[in-house]
């Protein structure tokens, strides 16, 4: 049982390492992106204020990134 627990910590830190290996790429308007594949995009904050978020996404070479760009958050009500 202990060693399931250790090798269940081990593939854990390793995929949170693996995560924190790419680096947040902050987007600009005039930057050209090259997104094959969309990945995961976190949430966003309801909040009624602009909000970062940041999606991981693959190019179309297959290389892994993470970009953080803003948008209005959920908490905005329209009345």
């Amino acid at each position: 049982m202990k060693a399931l627990f250790v090798l269940m910590l081990g593939v854990f830190c390793s995929a949170a390492m693996a995560d924190e290996a790419i680096a947040v790429e902050h987007y600009s308007y005039s930057q050209s992106l090259d997104i094959a594949h969309v990945i995961s995009t976190s949430e966003v904050a309801d909040v009624c204020a602009v909000v970062p978020v940041r999606m991981t996404y693959e190019d179309s070479k297959g290389q892994q990134h993470i970009l953080e760009y803003h948008v209005m958050g959920n908490g905005c009500s329209n009345g």
